[in-house]
């Protein structure tokens, strides 16, 4: 009852008018870890559309840099989070994703679908594997602070709802999702980036779960074969475990972000200007398309 206790005010809050607080709770404390797998999730998601990983595999980030880029991202989206949109660190991230991705031509479609990952990827997670799933009002207010990240940074026909943002997720996933190579390099790339963060006993089962996790259209998109029904099995079980411990056991803890730790890329710390890929090349943006602003929707 502990996490219940622990989620009860903010029912009180109000969606439109409080969803910075409400995402801010939601990613520090009350989901913290879910949310950090979904964003992980929606991430490996955006590989499986071919012109996205054809401009990461081009650009070299994530196949030389992988736990920069990681790392970056994930700093990116946890000052967005924890500060919100409009505060001093937030507006400073959405001016350095946009200054990152406005060297690539991205078509708006393809950062709106970034964006509903964000959004949808941790709804669909808890439904699945949370230790409870998103209220109504948590999934409005997610949908009230994405929303309003893709009004700044500029991107176009935005849905006007959580269901619309739903809606564009699903159809744009059926009409762009196949296999390429690129896919599957930045697929991979980025596997072997989570395997090195474990011992090699673990690091061996890192993409047996990762297969696990995913659906078959993601699957079929980076070229992944079906997991053996038995590792589904195990895995899953692991899940709801962790899922009735957390919720029965866990104490709440206090807010704590991706931003809040140190990471492998800055150990004595980092400014947000240092985030991205290295600016001195003095290479001018290709486009001024709106979705040069966000990629990936990862950690927090």
């Amino acid at each position: 009852m502990r996490r219940y206790r622990k989620t009860r005010p903010i029912q009180d809050w109000e969606p439109q008018q409080d969803h910075v607080k409400i995402c801010h709770d939601l990613a520090g404390s009350t989901f913290a870890w879910e949310m950090n797998r979904a964003l992980e999730l929606a991430l490996l998601r955006t590989f499986c559309v071919p012109r996205i990983s054809a401009i990461l595999r081009q650009s070299g980030e994530f196949l030389h840099h992988p736990q920069k880029r990681y790392d970056d991202t994930g700093l990116l989206i946890s000052n967005i989070l924890k500060w919100g949109y409009d505060s001093p660190q937030g507006k400073a991230a959405i001016a350095q994703m946009n200054r990152i991705h406005s060297r690539y031509g991205i078509a708006n479609q393809d950062f709106l679908y970034v964006l509903s990952a964000s959004l949808c990827e941790p709804v669909q997670w808890n439904a699945r594997y949370g230790w409870r799933p998103f209220t109504e009002m948590e999934k409005q207010a997610l949908f009230y602070f994405w929303r309003a990240v893709g009004e700044r940074m500029e991107i176009e026909h935005l849905p006007p709802t959580y269901s619309a943002f739903e809606q564009f997720k699903a159809t744009y996933e059926t009409e762009q999702f196949r296999y390429s190579p690129d896919n599957a390099a930045i697929g991979q790339a980025v596997i072997t980036l989570m395997q090195s963060w474990f011992p090699a006993a673990v690091a061996a089962w890192v993409p047996k779960i990762a297969n696990v996790l995913i659906d078959q259209p993601m699957r079929l998109a980076l070229g992944w074969a079906a997991p053996h029904p038995l590792l589904v099995y195990g895995v899953e079980q692991g899940l709801r475990l962790r899922r009735w411990g957390v919720r029965w056991l866990a104490r709440p803890r206090q807010p704590e972000f991706f931003a809040d730790r140190p990471t492998r890329s800055y150990p004595q710390g980092y400014t947000i200007e240092q985030l991205g890929p290295d600016q001195s090349t003095g290479k001018e943006p290709t486009s001024r398309c709106p979705f040069l602003r966000i990629r990936q929707l990862l950690n927090v």
